[in-house]
């Protein structure tokens, strides 16, 4: 056989070989760098649902009972009443541990005592669309600058009302500090059961800041509110403008709305701010810490509700004092407007002061008024 014819054989079988030999193994891929364990999402939290039913901790007579009724109508959630008679009351209860209380209705020197102890909810200001609603001069109030805490609910003055069928308008706080027995309303005439509003007007009439942090000026104001006790039928911050409507009573110190509605009942009750001047107080609508995230949202739902102006209108046309709310007021009309006794001309407001907190002399204002009663 000859050489070439052997090549030829040989790279044949070679070829035949190398066709029939199984592929090679794939190179195995490089190692990729371990990959941590996935970490674990915690379940998405339940959204706050409102509760069914709240409580407001209120002044009595001091809503329209019908707005609970159309807002249960409108959300399913019930809003039931407890009431107090002062602001020292109210806070005195919340300081000692009462709570089921979704929201409260406090003045305004009560609201700055509240915020520095801690003892209100801050609102979410997402579920009070209608804050928009309210006058500029009520979102900047000096104790809740921009309404972090709270939303001004009604404001008012505190003066004198009378029955003008049996007296003239009292034009001095003398009518009430220095008592006569030959004077019709000797005996029959009522001051508020309020240490920082009796000592208001009794600092008023003694030319005196209503604020005062001056035990000397404190003592001459005790001394003056015992000089009237003679000529007192009591202390009351409930019924007083009802004495007065039924005839039972000549005049009472008090706030200026409750004699409004008075009237429905007698025509002759009156009402005056003294030549001194008084108070000039707003109340505000604010949640209590102890609240409940359910009755925070239920109770934010509520004061949105009351910020409508329909809404708004109803509740100072039921109380007959001062709206907050501008959208409000342009539905009361120039009547309710217009009207000197809800909405003091200026010379009026000009004589009227605020009642601030003391901070620790609260306590002495409030051991003085034990006096007083005591005496």
């Amino acid at each position: 056989m000859s050489r070439s014819l052997l090549f030829v054989m040989l790279v044949a079988v070679v070829l035949v070989a190398v066709a029939c030999a199984p592929p090679p193994a794939p190179a195995p891929a490089p190692a990729q760098p371990e990959q941590p364990a996935a970490a674990e999402q915690p379940p998405a939290a339940p959204e706050v649902q409102p509760a069914s039913e709240i409580v407001l901790y209120n002044w009595s007579e001091y809503i329209d009972p019908e707005i609970y009724t159309q807002f249960k109508e409108l959300t399913g959630i019930d809003v039931l009443e407890d009431n107090f008679s002062s602001n020292e009351e109210m806070l005195a209860k919340l300081q000692g541990g009462a709570s089921g209380y979704a929201l409260i209705v406090p003045s305004d020197y009560t609201v700055a005592i509240m915020i520095e102890e801690g003892m209100l909810h801050k609102l979410d200001h997402d579920n009070i669309p209608n804050l928009v609603n309210l006058s500029e001069r009520f979102r900047n109030v000096p104790y809740d600058p921009g309404n972090v805490y709270c939303v001004p609910y009604q404001w008012g003055t505190t003066g004198i009302g009378y029955d003008s069928a049996v007296i003239d308008a009292p034009t001095s706080w003398a009518a009430i500090f220095e008592p006569d027995p030959n004077t019709p309303w000797y005996g029959r005439t009522t001051m508020l059961d309020d240490p920082r509003e009796s000592f208001a007007a009794a600092l008023t009439y003694l030319g005196y800041d209503i604020n005062t942090t001056d035990e000397k000026q404190l003592q001459e104001a005790k001394e003056v509110l015992i000089r009237a006790k003679p000529g007192l039928s009591g202390y009351d911050s409930d019924t007083f403008e009802d004495l007065v409507a039924s005839g039972e009573n000549v005049m009472a110190h008090g706030w200026n709305g409750d004699f409004l509605v008075a009237q429905e009942d007698n025509e002759n009750v009156a009402y005056v701010v003294p030549e001194e001047g008084g108070v000039v107080w707003v109340d505000n609508i604010c949640i209590p810490a102890t609240a409940t995230p359910e009755q925070k949202l239920a109770a934010e739902m509520f004061i949105n509700y009351l910020l409508e102006p329909e809404v708004g209108a109803q509740l100072s046309e039921y109380n007959y004092y001062a709206s907050p709310n501008a959208a409000a007021e342009e539905i009361l009309g120039e009547e309710f407007l217009g009207d000197p006794t809800i909405y003091p001309p200026p010379e009026v407001l000009e004589k009227l002061q605020y009642i601030e907190p003391v901070g620790e002399m609260e306590s002495l204002y409030q051991r003085l008024w034990d006096e007083v009663k005591s005496s």
